[in-house]
């Protein structure tokens, strides 16, 4: 290596591996592609050795260039986490805290909670990361996580909090026109929207009847998509029973097919739990989805544009 190698530089690597191209990473970086170019041509020069091919697909790593991605990224993860660290004094509850939720619990469990922690701690700003897959507690990824399976890792702090039921609901409009099924044996009368190709999801799905006799109107392993057909009248389908009641719209129907539960856990890395901003959201998640959990009718109150809570969210 002839010349020094800046975080500048690294960063663009790291946009373009993740987005495949060189247009993509400077939407990502807020740039302009001649500039992330010259950034990726001069990070070559200065290792001496070609990072990408160009193919139909976009700019293809070398191999070279994946075995240097994890530890760019495990980079991009330590600069985030020492600036949300930075960003308010240590002992404030202020600042900005990292949170990963699965896309469902971002989308329709989450803001009816955040609410009562915007009152009682306006200057914290929270930042989602909507991935069904779990973020890094141990390299600081994230500060917080929702997850529905328990840590296994002894570094983590974890408080179990109760097991999130799930049910069948549909539309009344859809009841209506179909009416409603008075038993499991009547499910062939009955249009369902359900998983695609998710093993988990297909193994509840197995639980209302026999699958040849499960006529699907839709399917999809995007939970948020599957209430979202479920609201718009399209069938029957499986949904936390707490969100889905959150709908008038929306009848739970066959309440008799034992459907497992989810089992969920908040969690935070040990060397965090102390910190103010981590431990209120950590303290305020766990007094949330006790309640949630409990199945409580939990109402969403209207949004108001003078008082809003601050919400930075990233979707994969």
């Amino acid at each position: 290596m002839s010349q020094t190698v800046g975080w500048d530089d690294q960063r663009a690597f790291l946009a373009v591996v993740e987005t495949g191209s060189l247009s993509a990473a400077a939407r990502r970086l807020g740039l302009s592609q001649p500039t992330v170019r010259a950034r990726i041509e001069g990070l070559e020069a200065a290792l001496g050795t070609a990072l990408f091919t160009r193919s139909v697909h976009g700019l293809v790593p070398t191999p070279t260039a994946e075995a240097m991605a994890a530890p760019a990224r495990a980079m991009a993860h330590a600069s985030e986490a020492m600036l949300r660290a930075a960003s308010a004094d240590s002992g404030t509850v202020a600042g900005r805290v990292r949170l990963s939720v699965s896309d469902f619990v971002g989308l329709e469990v989450l803001p009816p909670m955040l609410r009562s922690l915007r009152d009682k701690h306006p200057d914290l700003t929270v930042e989602f990361e909507l991935s069904n897959a779990s973020a890094d507690l141990l390299d600081q990824q994230v500060d917080v996580a929702v997850r529905m399976h328990p840590p296994e890792q002894s570094a983590l702090v974890a408080k179990k909090v109760p097991s999130i039921p799930l049910g069948l609901f549909a539309h009344r409009d859809y009841l209506q026109a179909y009416g409603r099924p008075v038993c499991q044996a009547k499910i062939a009368d009955h249009l369902f929207i359900g998983p695609d190709r998710n093993r988990n999801d297909l193994a509840v799905a197995a639980r209302i009847g026999d699958p040849a006799l499960i006529r699907w109107i839709a399917r999809t392993d995007s939970h948020p998509a599957q209430l979202a057909l479920a609201r718009a009248g399209l069938g029957i389908a499986v949904a936390q029973v707490p969100a889905a009641l959150r709908y008038p719209d929306l009848e739970r129907v066959l309440p008799d097919i034992a459907l497992p539960e989810l089992p969920t856990w908040i969690v935070t890395h040990e060397n965090l739990r102390r910190l103010p901003r981590v431990g209120a959201l950590f303290d305020h998640l766990v007094d949330a989805f006790e309640a949630y959990g409990d199945c409580r009718r939990v109402e969403s109150p209207a949004m108001k544009e003078d008082n809003p809570i601050q919400l930075s969210i990233v979707l994969p």
